[in-house]
Parts: C-alpha cells; sequence; structure tokens
C-alpha cells in the first residue's frame, strides 16, 4: 500500500513506568474504514488521543493526512473530525449554537442538514443538558463531519442509539467512505466492527496482535465451526455428551452450543442422538467463526 493517510511507525505511549502502547506499527489509507479494536486497557484511547493530538508520544512516529499530530496541531484540527464517547459541550448550549460555533471555527457554513439526517431536526433548540445520551452522541457525530474532513474518529459511535439511528449512523459512515473519507472506528461492539470495516487493528496489553481483514482474521483462528441446536425435550441438556470432532462446548438460553472442527461428524452424530430420544429437533443453526470469536480467542488465550 502506498501513500497512507494514518502513519504509525513504533509508536510507544508511557504513564510513568507503565507501558500503555507498546512499539505498534499500522497504516490506514483512503477511504477506508479501519477498526480499532481491543478489551479495556490495551491501548485504544492512548492510541486515539495520540492521533487525534491530545497526547504526544513517548515514541515512534505518528502522521494524520501528511499532519504532525505533535507539531502541527492548529493544522491537525482542520483535517480530523472527532466523535468522542463523552461531548464535553457547555451544558447550556443547544445543537443549533453548537453546529453554528463548530463551522464558523472551521470557516463552512452551518450544516444544519445534518442534525436532520441524524433525527436532530426537532431538537435544534435543547439545550445540551436536556438532551438524551443517544441525541448527544448523535450531535457530537454530526459536528464531527460538518466540515467534511479527511479524517473522522468515531468512538464507540452507536452506544446509546436507538436501531434507526444506528442505521442511518452507518449509512452516513458509508456515504463518507464513498467519498474517500479515512475513517478510525473504534468500538466495542465486534458485529459492528465485522459489518462495517474495511479492515481491523486488535491491541491486547499495548501490543498489536493482528491487522487485518475481518475475513482473514476469523480465517486465522482455530478453525472451529459453531453449531447451536434446540430440541423440543431438551435431550441435549440432560447431561454432558461427547460428540466427534467437538473440542468445546457449552449451554445458552435453552441452546447446546458445540465448536466443532468437522461439521459433518458433528451433525450427523446429533441428530443421531436427538432421534435416538425421541426429541424433535427445532433449531440448528451453522455459523461460520465470527470477528467476536476470533476476538475473544485472541484475547483469553493469546495471539495465535
Amino acid at each position: 500500500m502506498s501513500n497512507p493517510v494514518i502513519e504509525v511507525k513504533n509508536f510507544r505511549k508511557k504513564y510513568g513506568d507503565f507501558t500503555a502502547v507498546d512499539d505498534i506499527t499500522f497504516s490506514v489509507q483512503q477511504g477506508e474504514i479501519f477498526g480499532l479494536l481491543g478489551p479495556n486497557g490495551a491501548g485504544k484511547t492512548s492510541t486515539l488521543e495520540s492521533l487525534e493530538g491530545l497526547r504526544a508520544p513517548d515514541g515512534g512516529a505518528l502522521r494524520v493526512a501528511g499532519v504532525n499530530p505533535v507539531a502541527e496541531p492548529r493544522k491537525l484540527r482542520h483535517v480530523i473530525g472527532v466523535q468522542l464517547q463523552s461531548g464535553g459541550l457547555p451544558a447550556s448550549i443547544t445543537a443549533d449554537e453548537a453546529m453554528k460555533l463548530f463551522c464558523a471555527y472551521h470557516g463552512v457554513a452551518p450544516r444544519f442538514d445534518l442534525l436532520e439526517r441524524l433525527g436532530m431536526q426537532d431538537k435544534r433548540h435543547v439545550e445540551f443538558q436536556g438532551l438524551s445520551t443517544g441525541q448527544q452522541r448523535r450531535l457530537a457525530l454530526a459536528l464531527a463531519v460538518a466540515h467534511e474532513p479527511p479524517v473522522v474518529f468515531l468512538d464507540e459511535p452507536t452506544a446509546g442509539l436507538d436501531v434507526a439511528s444506528r442505521v442511518e449512523l452507518h449509512n452516513l459512515m458509508r456515504e463518507l467512505k464513498g467519498k474517500g473519507t479515512t475513517i478510525i472506528l473504534a468500538t466495542h461492539d465486534m458485529a459492528e466492527a465485522e459489518e462495517m470495516s474495511d479492515r481491523v487493528a486488535i491491541l491486547l496489553q499495548g501490543k498489536l496482535v493482528a491487522v487485518d481483514t475481518p475475513l482473514a482474521i476469523t480465517a486465522t483462528g482455530a478453525g472451529l465451526t459453531k453449531i447451536s441446536v434446540n430440541t423440543r425435550s431438551a435431550s441435549l441438556l440432560a447431561n454432558h455428551h461427547d460428540f466427534p470432532a467437538v473440542s468445546q462446548q457449552h449451554v445458552k438460553e435453552g441452546y447446546a452450543i458445540y465448536f466443532s472442527t468437522d461439521i459433518g461428524q458433528t451433525v450427523a452424530a446429533l441428530i443421531g442422538y436427538v432421534q435416538a430420544q425421541a426429541d424433535t429437533l427445532i433449531d440448528l443453526r451453522v455459523e461460520r467463526p465470527s470477528l467476536e470469536d476470533r476476538f475473544l480467542e485472541l484475547t483469553n488465550g493469546g495471539a495465535k
């Protein structure tokens, strides 16, 4: 890949004797939606805040749209948009006033159309303190993209949003991507990361343990296929049963769940057992490993 929009080279961040981010390197191309994933304390926030110019690195180099976040903070503010988990706006400012203020700072006309698109048209004159958490997050997103920056940072963008707002946010992200905007998506929602990201980076204890497409990352795991079974008489739930090619199994919400290395053997044995017990099959689902499955494998057992 050439001419990346975001470059992170041998980046390190320390707080006293604690190393939050330890020598990580990755790059992001123009128009990519790049997921930044990891459990709490993995180093995501330190990485994001350093890229956003809020913290100085203790080693390595960072570039965002050709700008050094440490040496060129004023220039950086006009090439990035940031939606934080908490808005940080004055309690008494209205959504309308906030949009005018942010757009005046960037020298562009107010984007009231974004407020309408994100379902804020009836809340334009409501003070920030009077907005719900979801409404505050929608306002923060509108402010982040109003000046059409080439790079946008989204930190847990759909937390607190209803289904309709979530869909609209994803549509807006796709539209921005289509226009060449680069998006860094930090989220704990693995389904969202898998659906929206072109590539993802997984951080664990300050180390980068995986960088690739969601499909490629799931393919490099243990290769287990998830098989979920629900029967009328719950014969599979009564006792622990050993079925061929099953390496893990557990029970969840009335389903017997198996992780298999050979779905043909496992499914045949399961169906045979259910029939032998004069039970009736209600639901049987076979699912390839998800990004969440691989994420849990990496974070619980270490990189493989």
